[in-house]
């Protein structure tokens, strides 16, 4: 979907080490006048804190493991103090190597090196963490770390279990990614041997609730020795909490895998790999992206809150107290939607006709038959690309709203105020054999509809006079997604580079290796599929839908409470994916004369002389991909080749209404 090329990256060297996303503030350095030691700036006087709120999840990423790296920086984080770091394990918990080193609060890169790829060197591990964020239980009394080494762990009770997890010798946790953010509680994922052993069924028999009985042993058992479960109870992401000691929070999470916690669509093959493995690809991933607090989707939304957090400590100068106040940027508080952003199921959407919906969604278009030329059906080949991590892409430098909707009549359109504007576009003349970029379907707008503001700016671009009738928009806005979107592409470039695809391959070279890659490595392929599986259910996130057999139509249900439910963010971010699919395939009709057969999400199909993208993509005359068209490469918003087929078979699929590009990859329909 997304069309637009990412920033340059500095690939990170082979294997699967940490690659944090964003960088943040530099680190002084020492001399021109600033002492070494600001780079660990003395304790502030403590703070009150109020005490943890849950069930909501406490995410963050995890240390490096023992290997060194070079990483791109995560947000640089300017922690509360820490306690000194804890002594060496006791001997119901000693590690068997020494503990690993890896990320702390990375600084920022400015000027050439930021434009070169953010990279900085990392900085020392959090002590507090020094077993990393995660362990994996392999039903021995041994649990497996992300860099390799064990520790001896209960595992016949799970209070136990838990209160070993949570003992400053075991020392496992993530710091936070932001200043005002929150550390990541424990994760000990539970293998089905591991679940035996502690008493868990290896099936829930509540298919509907995902949870177990309330009047269950394991249940019986957390709460006689006074730890609590969130509202979610007892399922495949259970999380296990006390009240908190002090300033120190009480949590740990459990995945439980035989009850489904890593979804085989996100993470393949990772129900089948061993325990160690599976913590170095979880490892990967936490340190990459987040400790996993649910599935990929959920972890993807969460990943937004724990880089822009809503609220911060903020000192009452009459009182002298700490209140809560909202940090500058972030989704501070819920907000209903427009009535034209809802879904159907919304209170506010109540009584609108289908016209009065905002439909900004992704492509699935065909181009009519009659449509297609003679020397276009000679043809041998149909070539398909598909562009990298598409919704990451379209999410770079978007500015979006941050509050509430406000409703105007008559607006003046503003290309730098999100919203969503009502008005006529029907009178574009494009070229039929292009989709229109205005409709999901591709089809030509029959009179005045919602658009969000790509959309709409993409108009303008294209000469249109936009004049819209009424608007919903949102004065206060700002690039919410930038620090999503940076991690997540340092994430992916990373875990590319794992698996032997880099941004400085040439086209051939780059072609060949993403044939093979996902072969070279399962434990980083996994990883790569779990980044990608972020990308589009966190987008996906923002518009959760009711979910339950209690629910009723016009009842408001949780997703609603939180400041990430933003239908009106999805939209924005999938109208400038498709609008940007777009303008890559108009200058390739413009300047090469070439058009599309099909397009479905973020594949397009083209009729091709040979079998390669390589035989379909002009180039300028001293060789170099024609601007402002689709580039081979490996960074979110270039294309790789999704599949060939015959022109025969796709024009076959055309005449009877099926869709080439659902079914290039393998040719199968």
């Amino acid at each position: 979907m997304g069309e637009r090329q990412g920033r340059a990256a500095t690939p990170a060297t082979r294997g699967l080490h940490p690659t944090p996303g964003r960088p943040g503030r530099p680190l002084p350095r020492a001399g021109r006048g600033t002492r070494a030691t600001r780079a660990h700036p003395p304790p502030r006087p403590p703070r009150p804190r109020p005490p943890p709120r849950l069930p909501p999840p406490t995410t963050a990423p995890a240390p490096a493991p023992a290997a060194p790296a070079t990483a791109v920086p995560a947000p640089a984080v300017e922690a509360a103090p820490t306690r000194p770091a804890s002594r060496p394990a006791t001997a119901s918990g000693r590690a068997r190597t020494s503990p690993p080193s890896g990320p702390g609060r990375p600084g920022r890169p400015v000027g050439k090196a930021a434009a070169a790829g953010r990279a900085a060197a990392p900085a020392p591990a959090d002590p507090r963490f020094a077993n990393g964020p995660l362990a994996v239980l392999d039903g021995d009394g041994i649990a497996h770390l992300v860099d390799g080494r064990t520790l001896r762990c209960p595992d016949t009770a799970l209070p136990e279990l838990v209160r070993w997890a949570l003992e400053e010798t075991t020392a496992l946790g993530a710091p936070r990614l932001h200043p005002h953010g929150r550390d990541a509680d424990p994760l000990l994922v539970v293998t089905e041997a591991a679940a035996g052993r502690l008493g868990l069924p290896s099936v829930l028999a509540d298919r509907r609730g995902l949870r177990l009985p309330e009047d269950h042993k394991a249940v019986k058992q957390l709460a006689r020795a006074k730890w609590q479960l969130t509202r979610r109870g007892f399922g495949p992401w259970a999380r296990v909490y006390r009240a908190a000691d002090g300033r120190r929070r009480l949590c740990v999470q459990l995945a439980v895998l035989p009850w489904g916690a890593l979804d085989e669509r996100a993470w393949p093959a990772a129900g089948t790999l061993p325990a160690p493995d599976l913590a170095r690809a979880l490892g990967a991933y936490a340190a990459r992206v987040l400790t996993p607090c649910g599935s990929t989707a959920v972890t993807g939304l969460e990943l937004m809150t724990a880089l822009r957090p809503p609220t911060r400590p903020v000192r009452d100068r009459a009182t002298g107290a700490w209140t809560s106040g909202p940090v500058t940027g972030s989704l501070t508080a819920p907000v209903d939607p427009a009535p034209c952003e809802a879904p159907d199921e919304h209170p506010v959407a109540a009584g609108r006709s289908e016209a009065e919906v905002l439909d900004e969604e992704a492509y699935e278009w065909i181009r009519e038959p009659g449509l297609l030329s003679d020397a276009e059906c000679l043809e041998p080949f149909a070539v398909g690309l598909d562009v990298n991590a598409a919704f990451l892409a379209a999410a770079s430098r978007l500015t979006v709203g941050l509050g509430a909707p406000l409703h105007v009549h008559r607006p003046v359109f503003d290309r730098k105020t999100p919203g969503a504007w009502y008005a006529d576009l029907s009178g574009i003349d494009l070229d039929p054999r292009l989709p229109s970029p205005f409709t999901p379907h591709g089809r030509r707008p029959e009179g005045p509809a919602w658009y969000a503001t790509p959309t709409l700016a993409y108009a303008v671009e294209l000469g249109a006079d936009v004049r819209p009738l009424q608007a919903w928009i949102r004065p206060e806005a700002g690039p919410y997604l930038d620090p999503w979107y940076d991690r997540l592409r340092a994430a992916y470039l990373a875990t590319m580079a794992d698996l032997g695809v880099t941004p400085d391959l040439e086209p051939g070279a780059f072609l060949a290796a993403m044939r093979t890659h996902k072969q070279s490595d399962p434990v980083a392929a996994a990883v790569l599929a779990a980044i990608k599986a972020t990308v589009k259910g966190g987008i996906g996130k923002l518009r959760e839908r009711p979910q339950g057999a209690g629910y009723r139509p016009g009842q408001r249900w949780s997703a609603l409470e939180r400041p990430t439910w933003r239908p009106d963010i999805r939209a924005a971010v999938i109208a400038a994916a498709r609008t940007g699919m777009h303008r890559k395939m108009r200058r390739l009709a413009e300047t090469a004369g070439l058009f599309p057969l099909a397009v479905l999400s973020d594949c397009v199909v083209y009729p091709s002389s040979g079998p390669s993208p390589l035989d379909l993509l002009p180039h300028t005359p001293d060789g170099r991909p024609l601007p402002g068209t689709f580039r081979l490469g490996v960074s979110p918003g270039m294309v790789k080749h999704e599949g060939t087929g015959p022109m025969l078979w796709a024009v076959d699929l055309l005449e009877n209404g099926h869709n080439p590009a659902r079914h290039i990859k393998d040719g199968t329909v």
